[in-house]
């Protein structure tokens, strides 16, 4: 039988929950949950008044992957939706996590959260930039580290502050609240603050994503800022073979892993890691949310 549970007043039905979803280190589907669960308060305001696409693996990494904007079919009738035009579908509608059951029941999904910068009250006029730093082997996060300072001090002339995460993959996100501005006027900002990077740092930054410019380098990818694109979720599990959340980190431990000595594992922050953390610095991208903390671009 499949077990209920009740979270906040909903029944919910939990599936499969000794499947391995994460093989390295055989972390199953119940783990997942309770991960979830736990972090609820944490990952939570991230996710409210945005709509979230998933990228499903109920099979683990290893097994099909596939991206949804579109609601769930069995999406239940509590679960909140937003119509979100798109020219191929000008009714389409999304799913938008606002509480704890809702959250759980996207989560028996097996899925990855991944949201746009603006909120569901402003389709398309961003409340925060993201940057998002990959790179090209065999450059690795310490690479990467080495251009989010560079990039941080770059966006600080302009009076705005960023905030860093692991993506939970290889590379960091650099996120940056900012007045609500139209999407398209933060992507040419972005693209500009990438251009300028490649020019300061032509042997370690490339802004085009074309791969035979990537090796060695860090792609500076400002494309996340379209309104049609979204990223990775703060605290959202990643279909990796090890359960490796996109997890805020500290200007410190960016410090820390520019160093030539630093190893990439270093960055590298897996479930069990998240807990101590929030007991240790509260979420570090709360200032996200703090009113006056926006900047204004230029």
């Amino acid at each position: 039988m499949t077990p209920l549970t009740e979270v906040d007043g909903r029944r919910l039905a939990l599936s499969n929950l000794h499947k391995v979803l994460h093989p390295v280190t055989g972390t199953t589907k119940g783990e997942v949950l309770h991960y979830y669960a736990t972090v609820g308060a944490a990952i939570l305001p991230h996710l409210r008044d945005r709509p979230v696409s998933f990228l499903r693996y109920p099979d683990g990494p290893d097994g099909q992957l596939f991206f949804t904007k579109n609601p769930p079919p069995g999406t239940p009738s509590w679960v909140t939706t937003t119509p979100v035009p798109r020219s191929e579908d000008p009714g389409a509608r999304q799913v938008v996590i606002q509480d704890l059951a809702s959250l759980m029941w996207a989560s028996n999904l097996v899925v990855e959260f991944h949201t746009p910068q603006w909120r569901t009250s402003s389709p398309a006029v961003a409340d925060r930039l993201v940057l998002d730093l990959d790179p090209g082997p065999p450059a690795t996060v310490v690479e990467c580290c080495r251009v989010a300072l560079h990039l941080r001090e770059r966006l600080a002339a302009d009076g705005l502050e960023a905030f860093a995460k692991t993506s939970g993959s290889k590379g960091l996100h650099l996120l940056v609240p900012v007045e609500p501005t139209p999407s398209a006027q933060v992507s040419a900002y972005a693209r500009q603050l990438a251009v300028e990077a490649e020019a300061a740092l032509p042997k370690l930054v490339v802004h085009r994503m074309a791969k035979a410019l990537r090796p060695g380098k860090v792609f500076v990818d400002h494309s996340q800022n379209a309104a049609a694109k979204t990223t990775a979720t703060p605290y959202t599990l990643r279909a990796r073979a090890r359960p490796a959340v996109s997890a805020p980190v500290t200007w410190e431990e960016v410090e820390d892993g520019a160093h030539r000595a630093a190893t990439p594992e270093a960055l590298v922050l897996l479930m069990d890691d998240i807990t101590p953390r929030l007991e240790r610095y509260g979420d570090l991208l709360a200032p996200l949310f703090e009113p006056g903390r926006a900047g204004r671009l230029p």
